[in-house]
C-alpha cells in the first residue's frame, strides 16, 4: 500500500458551495523538486482556493520538506513506495486517483513535461473528463472559477510553437516501463514522445502516442526513432522530418534507409549515455 501522510494541513469548509481546491503533481528526482513544479504551483495559485501538492516517489521525504517551504502551498500529500521508483504513469495514476477521491479537488495541475503528458490523460480517462493541455496562461477573477476540465473555465489558451523534436519508441523498447528512458531524454531536449504502431499494439503506450499512417503525422526539425524497425506504416507518419536519427541494434532495419544519422547500438545503453551527456 501507499503511505499517505499530510504536512501543514489547513482545511477549509463553506456551506452552500464547493470551495476551489487544486492538486499539483510535484515532479522530482526523489531528492529535490524540479523547477517545473514551481511553475505549476504558480499557475495553481492563480486559480484561487486551496493548493495541495502530491509528492509520489521512493524515499522522497526530503522533497516534501523542501516543498513545504514553497509559498502558497497549503497541503502536502506524500505517497512513498518502492513501487513508485521510475515514476511510471501506470503506477502513479492510481495514487493520483486515490488522493483525488479523498479530497475531491476541483483542479489537477502539472507542468508541461513528458511525464505529465503521459500521466494526466490516464487520470482524465479514469475520471471521465477531458484534459486541457498546452496552457501557457491562466487568468482567474476574484470570484469562483469552475473546474479546469469544464468547457467554460476561465483559461486563456494561446498558440504555441510547434514541437521541434519528437522521440519515438518501438517494439524494441520491450515494455511500457522502459519508455521512461524516452520521457527522461525528452525532458532534456524539450521534446514530445511518440511511438510506433507495434509499441501501441503491444500495450506499451496509449493510442494517442502513435506516429504513423493510422496515427499522428509529424514533421519536426529532429525526429529520433528508438528501437523502431521502420515499417512503411510508421515511415508515412514521420518521413518529412527535417533530420531523422535512428537507434537500432539491427543494422538491416529499414529505418536506416530513411535516416540521416544511424546508430547501430543497444538502445538500453545508447539512450542512458545520451541522457548523461545532455
Amino acid at each position: 500500500m501507499y503511505a499517505l501522510t499530510r504536512h501543514s494541513v489547513r482545511l477549509y469548509q463553506a456551506a452552500g458551495f464547493r470551495l476551489q481546491s487544486t492538486l499539483v503533481i510535484a515532479e522530482h528526482d526523489n531528492k529535490r523538486i524540479l523547477p517545473i513544479t514551481l511553475n505549476a504551483i504558480s499557475a495553481a495559485k492563480k486559480l484561487g482556493g486551496d493548493v495541495s501538492c502530491l509528492v509520489a516517489g521512493s524515499n522522497c521525504a526530503n522533497v516534501a520538506a523542501e516543498l513545504s517551504k514553497a509559498a502558497g502551498v497549503n497541503k502536502i500529500l506524500v505517497a512513498d513506495s518502492e513501487a513508485l521508483i521510475g515514476f511510471m504513469p501506470e503506477c502513479l495514476t492510481p495514487v493520483v486517483l486515490a488522493v483525488h477521491n479523498q479530497f475531491k479537488f476541483t483542479h489537477i495541475v502539472a507542468g508541461a513535461s513528458a511525464q505529465s503528458k503521459s500521466l494526466l490523460p490516464r487520470v482524465a480517462a479514469k475520471l471521465d473528463v477531458a484534459p486541457i493541455s498546452d496552457i501557457i496562461e491562466v487568468k482567474a477573477p476574484d470570484t469562483f472559477v469552475r473546474s479546469i476540465y469544464a468547457g467554460n473555465a476561465l483559461i486563456t489558451l494561446r498558440s504555441k510553437d510547434p514541437v521541434k523534436t519528437v522521440i519515438s519508441g518501438g517494439r524494441g523498447m520491450k515494455s511500457g516501463e522502459n519508455f521512461q528512458l524516452l520521457y527522461t531524454l525528452a525532458d532534456k531536449l524539450n521534446a514530445a514522445v511518440g511511438a510506433s504502431r507495434a509499441a501501441v499494439d503491444a500495450g506499451f503506450v496509449p493510442n494517442d502516442m502513435q506516429v504513423g499512417q493510422t496515427g499522428k503525422i509529424v514533421a519536426p526539425e529532429l525526429y529520433i526513432a528508438v528501437g523502431i524497425s521502420g515499417a512503411i506504416q510508421h515511415l508515412a507518419g514521420m518521413k518529412d522530418s527535417k533530420t531523422i536519427v535512428a537507434i537500432n541494434k539491427d543494422p538491416e532495419a529499414p529505418i536506416f534507409q530513411v535516416a540521416d544519422f544511424g546508430l547501430v547500438a543497444d538502445l538500453f545503453k545508447a539512450v542512458p549515455e545520451m541522457i548523461e551527456k545532455l
